[in-house]
Formats: C-alpha cells, sequence, structure tokens
C-alpha cells in the first residue's frame, strides 16, 4: 500500500544566547558552583568525557528477567520525551506514539510481551500510577507524574513484578520509575529547547545543597509549548516538581509534591480507507468551522464522503496534584522498614466536537465531554529482615479511591477556541461515582546457599478489590463487585556459573482487578451488566521465565524465553462510533497463551564506542473463540492484537573528548487491529539520531552542553498507534476509524548548563 509522505514542517530555531543561559548568568550573582553529588540533576552528558553504558543489565541476583534504563539515556532523549518511549529499546518492549515526544496520552499505546498497557503495573518510587490509560480511573500517566529531567532510572520486569509492586493491573511485566533525590551539593540547573513546529521547552531545577540540620530539598519547573506537526492546535504543559529529604539519625525523612497541568490537542483518528482516501496528514477541521458545520449537514468537500472522516477538533485537559511522605528506617543491622503515605487529585475533560449531538438547529455540532475526577489516597509498608541465609520480606499497600464520570454536552455557537474545563452543560449522558478499596499483603523468603551462588526465593501475595458504583444519571450499570485472590504465588531462583555469568528462572501466577470507569463492567447498561456478570471473573495469568545473564570486559548481555497463560480474557465491544459513546459490553472471551524469546547484547567496541542490540520474538495468540450477539467470533489461533511478532532495536552510540553521538534504528513487524487478524498496518524501521557537544564553563556557568534531537531520521510514513478507539472483530473495508500516523522527521536543539 503507497501512502503519500507527510509534508514536513520544520521551523526550528537556535538562539545565540538562549534563555537558559540568560537565566543562570542573571541569578549567579557571585553565587559559588557547585558540584553534583551521584543523586543530582546531572548535565546531558558526563563533562569527564568517560564511555557511557549505553543499558545497565541490572537483574543480577534477580530470578525475573529484569533491565534497567540509566540516566544517560533518559538525558539523550529529547527532552520531555515520555519515559515509556525510552524504553522501547529494550526486548519484549513495544511502544508507539503519535507526537515525538511519546507523551499525546490518547495515542500512547505501550505493551510487553504482548500484555498491554491496562495488562501492566506502574510505579513511581513505589507509589502506584494505576495503568496510565487515557480514559484513567486510578492513577495518572508518568507524563503529568514528574518531568523526565527529574527520573534517575527506569526498572523494568517484562515478566512478573517484584511481589511488593503496588499494582493489581500486572497481568505482564512492571515498570518502575526512581526519581533524582535532593542533590548534596548547591546547584542550579537550566535547559531549553527550542525546534521543530514551534517547540520551545524550558526546564529549571535548583537543589539546596546538604544544610547542617541534615535537611536537603530541590524545587524544578517546567514549561513547554508546541504546536501539532500536522492539523492546527498547541500541546501545552506547565509542570512543578518539589522533594525534601531530612537525615533523622540513621533515618530519612522524605516528602515530594508535584504538579502538573496539560492541554493538549488531538490528531484525527484514521483508517486504512481514509488513510488512502485523504493521506497519511490528514486532520481534523480547525480553524475552519464553516467546513465542520457544512461535514455535520451531510455537505462534503474535498475528497470527504462521511462524517466520521474528520471532526472540528478535540483536545483533552487535565490537572493532577500527587503529593507524599515516606520514612526509611534503620532499626537494626540486619532490620530496615519504610513506610509511605500519598495523595493523589485529579481533574480532567477530554472534549470532542460531535456533530450527531446538536446545539440547535441553527447550530448542528456540540462538545461532547468525558470528565473524570480522581481522590486517591494511600499508604505502603515493607519490612526486610536479614538472619542467617534468609532475606525476609513483608508488606501491604491500602488505598480508597474515588472515582467520578461524567458524559456532558455542551452548547456552541461558533468555532472559537477555548482550552479550560468547560461548565454548565446543556445535557448530561450519563454520571456515575465509584469508591475502590484496594488491599495487598504480601511476603517473600530468599534463601542464599552454596556461599550465596543459589538462591532461592518463595511468596505470595493476598490483593483484594472491592468496587461500589452508583449511577445518578443515565441507564450505566451500578452494583457493587469483588476481585479476591487469596494465594497468588511467585518462586524463582539464581545460580552463579561464574561470577559473570548466572542462570536464572521464575514463575508466578497475578490477577488484574475489575475496573471502574470507561472500560470496566460498569461500563454497560444496566441489562448488558445483568446478562454478563455471572460470566465475569478476574483476568489471570501465569508467568514462566527461564534466562542466561553474562558479562565479559567487552560485552554483556543476556538471553531468555519464556512462556504466559492468561486467562478469564474480558473483552469490551464496541456498540457505536468512538464519539457517539454507546455503553458497550463486556465478556469473558477465554485463553490467550504466549510464548517467546528475547536477548540483550551491548559491545563496547573501544574506549567511548558502544554497540546496543535486542531481539524479541513474541508468539501471542488467542486460544478461545467467543460469541458476540449470538454470532460465533472464530478468534482460536489468531495472533493478539497490537501485538508484533517481531522487534529487532539496534544502536550506535559514541561518547569520548567531549562529543557525544547515538545513531540508533528499530523495527516493529506488522500489527493486527482486529480480533480475526483480517486487517494489519504494515512492518516499518524507524530511525533517531542524537549528539552534541560539552561545551564546559562559560563564565559562570559550568557544564555547558549543546545537543540536537532528530526523530524519525529518514521521514517515514507510518502507522504509530492501532486501537485509539479501540478494537473490532473484523474490518472487511479497512473503515475502521482506530488508526494514528506517527510523526515526520522533526529536529529539536537544547542548550543546557549549571550554576
Amino acid at each position: 500500500m503507497q501512502l503519500p509522505v507527510p509534508a514536513i514542517n520544520i521551523r526550528s530555531r537556535l538562539i545565540l544566547k538562549p534563555l537558559c543561559l540568560v537565566v543562570l548568568q542573571a541569578l549567579a550573582g557571585g553565587a559559588q558552583a557547585a558540584t553534583d553529588n551521584a543523586d543530582a540533576a546531572a548535565p546531558l552528558a558526563d563533562p569527564g568525557g568517560a564511555p557511557m553504558q549505553v543499558v545497565e543489565v541490572t537483574g543480577s541476583g534477580q530470578s525475573r528477567q529484569v533491565q534497567n534504563i540509566s540516566r544517560a539515556d533518559l538525558q539523550q532523549a529529547v527532552p520531555g520525551t515520555s519515559p515509556l518511549k525510552t524504553l522501547e529499546k529494550l526486548p519484549g518492549v513495544s511502544f508507539q506514539s503519535a507526537d515525538p515526544f511519546g507523551s499525546y496520552e490518547w495515542s500512547t499505546r505501550f505493551s510487553i510481551r504482548g500484555f498491554n498497557q491496562n495488562q501492566l503495573g506502574f510505579t513511581l518510587d513505589d507509589i502506584p500510577l494505576g495503568d496510565m490509560s487515557y480514559g484513567n480511573n486510578n492513577g495518572l500517566h508518568i507524563s503529568r507524574a514528574i518531568a523526565s529531567e527529574n527520573i534517575g532510572r527506569v526498572v523494568v520486569s517484562q515478566g512478573a513484578g517484584a511481589l511488593g509492586t503496588a499494582s493489581t493491573s500486572n497481568l505482564g511485566g512492571t515498570v518502575q520509575f526512581v526519581t533524582l533525590g535532593p542533590a548534596n551539593e548547591q546547584a542550579l540547573t537550566a535547559a531549553q529547547t527550542l525546534g521543530s513546529d514551534d517547540t520551545a521547552r524550558t526546564f529549571v531545577r535548583f537543589d539546596s545543597g546538604t544544610f547542617g540540620t541534615g535537611t536537603k530539598f530541590y524545587v524544578s519547573g517546567t514549561r513547554m509549548r508546541a504546536e501539532k506537526w500536522k492539523g492546527a492546535g498547541p500541546q501545552d504543559q506547565d509542570q512543578f516538581n518539589s522533594k525534601i529529604e531530612q537525615q533523622l539519625g540513621d533515618h530519612t525523612l522524605s516528602a515530594f509534591f508535584n504538579y502538573s497541568d496539560r492541554r493538549e490537542v488531538d490528531y484525527q483518528d484514521l483508517s486504512l480507507e481514509s488513510a488512502r482516501r485523504l493521506g497519511m496528514d490528514w486532520d481534523n477541521y480547525y480553524p475552519d468551522w464553516q467546513r465542520a458545520v457544512n461535514a455535520a449537514r451531510g455537505i462534503y468537500s474535498g475528497a470527504v464522503n462521511s462524517m466520521d472522516d474528520a471532526y472540528y477538533l478535540g483536545q483533552g485537559v487535565r490537572k493532577d496534584k500527587l503529593g507524599g511522605v515516606a520514612l526509611n528506617l534503620n532499626v537494626a543491622p540486619a532490620l530496615s522498614a519504610r513506610l509511605t503515605a500519598y495523595h493523589h487529585g485529579n481533574e480532567g475533560q477530554g472534549h470532542w466536537y460531535t456533530p450527531y449531538t446538536p446545539t440547535s438547529a441553527a447550530v448542528p455540532i456540540s462538545i461532547r465531554t468525558t470528565e473524570y475526577t480522581i481522590s486517591r489516597n494511600g499508604a505502603l509498608a515493607d519490612v526486610t529482615w536479614e538472619t542467617g541465609m534468609h532475606t525476609l520480606n513483608a508488606g501491604f499497600w491500602l488505598e480508597r479511591n474515588k472515582h467520578m464520570l461524567t458524559r456532558n454536552f455542551y452548547a456552541v455557537t461558533d468555532g472559537s477556541y477555548g482550552n479550560d474545563f468547560l461548565t454548565n452543560p446543556m445535557s448530561t449522558g450519563f454520571r456515575q461515582s465509584f469508591v475502590t478499596d484496594t488491599r495487598q499483603f504480601y511476603v517473600q523468603d530468599t534463601v542464599a546457599l552454596m556461599d550465596g551462588r543459589l538462591k532461592i526465593n518463595a511468596g505470595f501475595k493476598s490483593p483484594k478489590v472491592d468496587i461500589d458504583a452508583h449511577t445518578f444519571v443515565g441507564d450505566r450499570a451500578d452494583g457493587s463487585i469483588t476481585a479476591k485472590k487469596t494465594f497468588l504465588p511467585q518462586a524463582g531462583v539464581t545460580y552463579q556459573l561464574s561470577a559473570n555469568d548466572e542462570l536464572f528462572a521464575s514463575g508466578a501466577k497475578n490477577m488484574r482487578s475489575y475496573q471502574p470507569g470507561v472500560n470496566g463492567p460498569f461500563s454497560q447498561t444496566r441489562a448488558g451488566y445483568a446478562l454478563s456478570i455471572g460470566n465475569l471473573k478476574p483476568e489471570t495469568s501465569n508467568t514462566f521465565d527461564l534466562g542466561m545473564r553474562f558479562k565479559r570486559d567487552a560485552v554483556q548481555g543476556s538471553i531468555a524465553v519464556y512462556y504466559a497463560d492468561f486467562k478469564d480474557r474480558q473483552l469490551g465491544i464496541a456498540t457505536c462510533a468512538g464519539i457517539v459513546g454507546c455503553a458497550g459490553t463486556v465478556v469473558n472471551v477465554g485463553k490467550v497463551e504466549t510464548r517467546g524469546l528475547e536477548a540483550l547484547a551491548v559491545w563496547k567496541v573501544a574506549r567511548g564506542i558502544s554497540w546496543f542490540n535486542t531481539f524479541t520474538y513474541n508468539e501471542s495468540e488467542y486460544k478461545s473463540d467467543y460469541t458476540d450477539n449470538g454470532k460465533l467470533v472464530a478468534v482460536n489461533g489468531k495472533q493478539v492484537v497490537d501485538a508484533p511478532k517481531k522487534m529487532f532495536n539496534t544502536e550506535l552510540a559514541y561518547d569520548a573528548n567531549g562529543f557525544f553521538a547515538r545513531l540508533g534504528a528499530k523495527y516493529t513487524d506488522k500489527r493486527y487491529y482486529t480480533y480475526t487478524n483480517d486487517q494489519s498496518v504494515p512492518s516499518f524501521w524507524l530511525a533517531n539520531l542524537s549528539g552534541g557537544y560539552k561545551l564546559g564553563a562559560m563564565g559562570m556557568v559550568k557544564d555547558v552542553t549543546l545537543q540536537v534531537n532528530v526523530t524519525n531520521l529518514f521521514d517515514k510514513s507510518y502507522f504509530s498507534t492501532v486501537g485509539s478507539n479501540g478494537f473490532s472483530a473484523t474490518d472487511p473495508q479497512g473503515t475502521s476509524m482506530t488508526l494514528l500516523s506517527g510523526a515526520p522527521r522533526q529536529v529539536f536543539f537544547t542548550l543546557s548548563g549549571k550554576l
């Protein structure tokens, strides 16, 4: 299929004296420059010019497949890039987004070993982020939780996550984001990014250094402004992050507060047929209000022939506040504990100008919203006790989440753009409230034998999740439902063949709880819920890993095989176009089996040069047919949607003599977007380039670094996201509007420095 190449819109600007240097020099005022410690916000690259390791294989001693994205990977991505996007180079990981930063949440699709995003677990410094889906009911996306510059590393477990992970959605793997704490030395760090589509991003962080009282803190602010790469509309975000730590003898008390205000205009969803007819760079009508009004009346222009080819505008607005307190206790040399309490408040609206609900006879369009509020309060506790050959771990997680979901319609008179929260609707489609109580306990013992060469761990967790739903307006279902398992075991073993070679194996059983909100059982009508509830069971999985890690002077890596048995898969079946928002149905469609192989190798070719490669083969297949409205849907033996069978990533990195550069490319196999596999999007290669030079000191400013990033280096035209409006059983004409095209080549320049 030949698709038109999107037009390139690169309006990059390089300023001789960027904002970050102006700010730093203005604030200098005789302040002494300071040197960071390992925990501080580091510059874009190591100023000493030492070779950077591209990926640390940090799973040593772990019985599960575990890998780590280092600070260097995060630094050399485009500033503001979602940390999820930096994980796409790891084996087993598939990431797609329609924007170059990977932060446009409607389009973000993240999966590991065929398990999609809402079947994985995500935490930030142990605090749960929920499943990070767009219509989120139990957390928030990492791009809103914290600025990417304040993340120190990311730990990925491709199979089963650690027992203590605060998640009840991790059928597959887990992703743990670890922040950079306050620095021991005082420092002011700033970075200014300018680039394609009027991108302007400013980041400033101040570290207090350690006072005589043992107190230290940091505060940071981020301002992001950018335009869409096609169509019209902004992609804006403001963030504030802060953390304070206090030493109390051998103990540490810390607290943090993060705030995010994000407002993003959506891209138009495509189908295979509309992309052929209208082009991959087709988008919504905004700001052409009259064309949108004409289309709503059935008067089409150009190659448009359907009301659903485009809408006037869609956008998402989100405000989040996330805060918490943690106490690390060293009770005795062999006994330690960590206590954490947190709160998350969210207010969000998704706006969609719909031609299906007119404002009046004169105006055939209204704004359809999905409105969210979240108020989560939770606590976590973990204890570790080392005694003899045993290391005992135990802990619990408690959370109460109050979630409100509303579908409103607002009158419009013209196409005036506004990106604020709407009030005073003309009608309400439905309004639901949910109270979700989560309780989870775990215990584990790790036994070290043969002088520590052999380690065996075994334990279990016991989750229980209660949901009480109440419907105030509309015919959506309400009631109470519980998902619980008293005994979900996990066991593993590691054996050191030598100081550098290690075998590992693990097995675990996990459960995914029911979800409130837009995708769970209560998204059905009362009648649909009554028919389906008797056959609904919580989704469960059994996962197994077997592999080997190796390390030599110049090469390190791992290879693993895996198997997963996924039971009681819950399928939400759409009953109308996404913008109409009809109540769907949720059915139990049986079993999925996954098997595959993952390989990773990092070769230090020479001083300052490394070559990183990963390969993934994943076979995820449905093993049960299902019935939809009395009709058999034959999916047994079909590949799971949005699960590429083969992925390959290669990256060459250089860092020496002040220069640094990375050239990487990833191959993603074709992906199906129908359950019967009658439609798919083609495979593609995508390359990215980053590089720069460490200028050193410039007056009072130290560690001055200039960096350039080029995403989609060869300007590839491709489909990024599949399933943006869900998946269907079949799409014989290729008309399902559930695809998004990837961003064309984009160029960004960043100048950073430190006082």
